[in-house]
């Protein structure tokens, strides 16, 4: 389980450090992909097979499915760390999350989301002022607190 929040830059050849913490569970090879809300998904391949196996089976006759199996699938790339422990964030995963130069790197349960710091501060300032609402819409799926 990835957990835990770390303030990162990206350096001008476009490297970003994963924290330590992250890569033995990362493994020597894994996916980066664009996520929801503005930032980048990043799986173990363990998480990411389970994850392209959820999207493969999709329906294809539902255009949502598609479009959904589609974003996820295009922008997907095969990471390696570097001896520094960095990885080459490609150009068309930073757009898509704004990221420019300070990022957090997230843990989010079964993967690790990267967030650039500016968008991942006022996300993190509106689930605060909102943890309430938040919890009661969690109820409805089942956590109790």
């Amino acid at each position: 389980m990835f957990t835990g929040e770390f303030k990162h830059a990206v350096d001008a050849k476009n490297r970003l450090s994963i924290p330590s913490k992250f890569r033995e569970k990362l493994g020597d090879s894994f996916y980066i992909t664009k996520g929801l809300d503005h930032c980048l998904f990043v799986f173990s391949m363990e998480e990411w097979s389970i994850f392209e196996e959820k999207l493969k089976e999709l329906p294809l006759s539902n255009k949502n499915a598609r479009a959904f199996a589609r974003s996820f699938f295009a922008g997907a790339t095969e990471c390696e760390l570097d001896k520094q422990g960095r990885i080459l964030l490609p150009q068309t995963l930073r757009t898509h999350a704004n990221i420019e130069k300070d990022v957090y790197v997230n843990g989010a349960g079964s993967r690790i989301e990267i967030w650039d710091a500016t968008t991942w501060e006022s996300y993190n300032d509106f689930m605060t002022a909102n943890m309430d609402d938040l919890a009661e819409d969690m109820e409805a799926l089942g956590i109790r607190f």
